[in-house]
C-alpha cells in the first residue's frame, strides 16, 4: 500500500503535508468548476444505481460551492493531521476505510439524488477519533474531536433529516463508519491512558500477591 502519511515520533510539518495537499486538490477541483463553468455533481453518489457507484470514490472531491468546500476544509485539515500524529501505524487504513465505508453506506441508504462533498469523511474521522479515544480512555483524543465538533458547528444534528439540501445520510454513514473503525482498530494505535489510581490499584494487587506467596511459604515451613 502506498504510504500517505510519513510517520514520525514527534509532531512536525510532515504531519500537515498530506492534509494540506488534499485540501489544495479540493480547491483546484472547485476552481476548475468555477473557471470552466461546469458542474461535477453527476459524478457524486447516486444511491442504488450503477451510475452512482463511481461517486463512492469521487463524491468527497466534489463540492457545491466555495462555502461548502470551506466548511469541510478546516475540520478535514485538523482531523487528518490528528489522525496522522496519534495513529501513525494505522492512519492510512483508517483514512481509506473511512472514505470507502461512508461512501458505500451512503450509496445503500441515501435519497435518490446526487450526494457530493467530503462531510461524510469528516464525520467518519471525527467519529473514529472520538470513539477510539473513549474506548482507550484517551482524553486528549476525545478533547480534540469535541473541539472539531464545536468548530464544525451543529455536527451532531447533521445526522438527522432536518434540511433537505444537506446529505444527512452521508453524515450518518460517516459517523457509523467511524464508530465501526474505532472498535475494529481498538488494539492498534496509541495505548490506553493509565491514570494514577489505576497504577495504585495495580501496585496494591502486586503487594497483596507478594504477601500471599510469603504467607504460603511460611505455612510450608511450619
Amino acid at each position: 500500500m502506498i504510504t500517505i502519511f510519513k510517520m514520525k515520533t514527534k509532531l512536525n510539518l510532515q504531519h500537515f503535508i498530506f492534509p494540506a495537499l488534499f485540501i489544495l486538490l479540493l480547491a483546484l477541483i472547485e476552481y476548475l468548476e468555477f473557471y470552466w463553468e461546469i458542474r461535477f455533481v453527476k459524478h457524486g453518489v447516486l444511491p442504488r444505481t450503477f451510475e452512482g457507484l463511481k461517486g463512492i470514490l469521487l463524491s468527497p472531491l466534489i463540492h457545491g460551492d466555495w462555502k461548502h468546500l470551506t466548511n469541510n476544509a478546516v475540520p478535514l485539515f485538523v482531523l487528518i493531521s490528528t489522525l496522522a500524529y496519534f495513529y501513525r501505524s494505522i492512519a492510512n487504513e483508517v483514512f481509506l476505510w473511512s472514505w470507502l465505508m461512508s461512501g458505500i453506506w451512503l450509496w445503500a441508504i441515501g435519497r435518490p439524488s446526487f450526494h457530493i462533498g467530503a462531510s461524510g469523511l469528516v464525520y467518519a474521522l471525527a467519529s473514529f477519533l472520538f470513539f477510539s479515544g473513549f474506548i482507550r480512555k484517551h482524553t486528549r483524543l476525545m478533547a480534540i474531536s469535541m473541539f472539531v465538533v464545536f468548530l464544525y458547528g451543529g455536527m451532531i444534528w447533521g445526522v438527522f433529516p432536518m434540511q433537505d439540501h444537506i446529505s444527512w445520510e452521508g453524515h450518518l454513514s460517516g459517523g457509523f463508519a467511524g464508530l465501526i473503525l474505532a472498535y475494529w482498530f481498538k488494539e492498534n494505535g496509541p495505548p490506553k491512558q493509565i491514570y494514577q489510581y489505576e497504577i495504585d490499584e495495580l501496585l496494591e494487587e502486586a503487594e497483596e500477591e507478594q504477601q500471599y506467596h510469603y504467607d504460603y511459604k511460611e505455612k510450608e515451613k511450619d
